[in-house]
């Protein structure tokens, strides 16, 4: 009997591929399988960032320095848990927490100092943020005005994508609806003050991180995509106005082949779904994504082994074409990484694009029997989860419903059983282990953090003109009950020196918190 042979999806591979595939796409038009650019990056590599940020935000600037002097092109910022969560360095709930997994930001004065001598106008910046984005956004926007920036050429992306949050991560704050409130106002905001801001990255990543496989990560993005292009339809938002500053983030797994399907199939997907929903502009249609290397196919068990991991994930990503990679440290599944080991995964971007040969032609596995037939039976599967999130009303319905948390646990659970029952194999893990494991340097950041964060938070509240706080506060959680954009509000706010967390708290008041 014939070995049966699938990939993590469940899509069976056959032993050889002859079926010829009718391949008339063009890359740069409808329906962009083959890439957004008719010349990819034959004129322009994609843009190589390394994700960042730990401790205060002095630290993470002195690490942006160090990247920027070896060659990234865009930062990518990490912001720690109270950050992402809506708390300030000194609330209780903070404690323990300040500056572990990511930059500690409080005030607009500490998006100042992470940004020292960095200037706004010049450099494209991608913020890690979703239930605070607004506020994250405010700061980088009060910012980019102190130092005298051009609004509309300000460029980067923040998160900004809840539903993920509420079906794989967790860091949300308030119920579904007023988030999603949030959301569109951020779209309508930025399409008139910020145009060239990217206002949310719908994100797979963390999707694919929870446990989901390859077609799960995409349809359960591209149904959280839905959500939001309706969510801003239904408040009026035109679509070929704020789809065109949409962009994707999705994760890099092991299987070469079908990672770079899945990134096909994502482009041809999108534009159906942005074509059938009304958007006649070219680049309103266009999937344009980020893409990181996957964490949680690190091991921590030979962690030299997760440098040629990267180096596969990477080819997946480029070969795939992405418009802009991070590259994990092989040392993450045991710390943030060193800057050796940054290093290592900026030079890993680097030698795919100047020496690989993977830069010279558009979309160069194309053709390809295997992975056209791959790119096909990805899009069928995913279509097919499409159309049950849709028979329930959309994704909030499925994430309300469980649907999605519940399919993303399944699918964990039978990827860490094929491991225990050595049905797959990790190398380093459950075959060709090593005895003797030593254990590179690990970065590690001193819990001293929270005391210089709540000094600093004390000398900003004596300082600042606490009537002005109190009255754009105010402005807030009136506001909050009604219509109104909210984020010029939110900016003037960060600008009288409003902290993130008191402003996330008068939301709080308003909204309340989802459990």
């Amino acid at each position: 009997m014939e070995k049966t042979i699938q990939t993590d999806s469940g899509i069976v591979i056959a032993p050889v591929y002859t079926q010829p595939v009718q391949m008339e796409e063009q890359p740069g038009v409808f329906p962009y399988t083959r890439g957004i650019h008719a010349t990819m990056y034959r004129d322009k590599l994609w843009t190589m960032r390394q994700y960042a940020g730990f401790s205060t935000a002095e630290e993470s600037n002195k690490r942006y320095h160090y990247l920027l002097s070896q060659g990234v092109m865009g930062l990518s910022v990490a912001f720690d848990l109270p950050t992402q969560i809506g708390y300030d360095s000194d609330h209780p709930m903070s404690e323990g927490e300040v500056g572990k997994v990511g930059v500690a930001i409080d005030s607009l004065e500490d998006m100042e100092i992470l940004f020292k001598d960095i200037s706004l106008e010049q450099i494209s910046t991608s913020m890690t943020i979703n239930a605070t984005g607004f506020i994250l956004l405010a700061f980088y926007i009060a910012l980019a005005k102190r130092q005298g920036a051009d609004l509309k050429k300000i460029s980067g992306t923040i998160q900004n994508d809840i539903l993920k949050e509420y079906a794989a991560r967790g860091t949300f704050i308030y119920p579904p609806k007023p988030s999603m409130r949030l959301i569109t106002d951020i779209f309508a905001y930025c399409s008139k003050e910020v145009p060239k801001w990217n206002t949310i990255s719908i994100s797979g990543y963390h999707i694919r991180e929870a446990g989901a496989n390859a077609v799960q990560e995409l349809a359960f993005t591209l149904a959280n995509g839905k959500a939001y292009l309706k969510a801003a339809l239904d408040t009026g938002l035109d679509i070929n106005v704020f789809a065109k500053r949409l962009s994707f983030f999705f994760n890099a797994h092991n299987h070469l082949f079908e990672e770079v399907a899945k990134f096909r199939a994502a482009r041809r997907m999108w534009a159906n779904i942005t074509q059938s929903l009304g958007a006649t502009d070219p680049k309103a249609q266009m999937l344009r994504f980020h893409t990181q290397t996957g964490g949680s196919t690190l091991t921590a068990q030979q962690p030299q082994n997760n440098i040629v991991r990267v180096a596969i994930q990477t080819l997946a990503a480029t070969m795939g074409g992405t418009q802009s990679l991070h590259t994990n440290g092989y040392d993450e599944a045991l710390s943030l990484p060193t800057e050796e080991a940054a290093r290592i995964a900026l030079r890993t971007q680097q030698i795919v694009g100047y020496e690989s040969g993977v830069a010279d032609t558009v979309d160069p596995l194309a053709g390809s029997f295997y992975v056209e037939a791959l790119t096909n039976e990805v899009e069928n599967k995913a279509w097919e989860l499409i159309h049950k999130i849709d028979a329930m009303g959309g994704a909030v319905s499925a994430i309300e419903q469980g649907f999605i948390q519940d399919e993303i646990a399944k699918s964990a659970y039978r990827y860490q059983q094929e491991i225990e029952n050595n049905e797959k194999i990790i190398i380093g893990v459950n075959k060709f282990t090593s005895a003797d494991q030593a254990t590179p340097e690990v970065f590690r950041i001193d819990d001293s953090i929270r005391a210089v964060q709540s000094e600093r938070l004390k000398s900003l509240r004596e300082r600042r003109d606490n009537a002005a706080v109190q009255n754009a506060l105010a402005q807030i959680r009136q506001a909050a009950g009604t219509d109104e954009n909210l984020m010029p509000l939110v900016v003037a706010a960060v600008e009288h020196l409003c902290t993130l967390g008191e402003i996330a708290d008068v939301l709080r008041e308003v909204w309340g918190e989802y459990k």
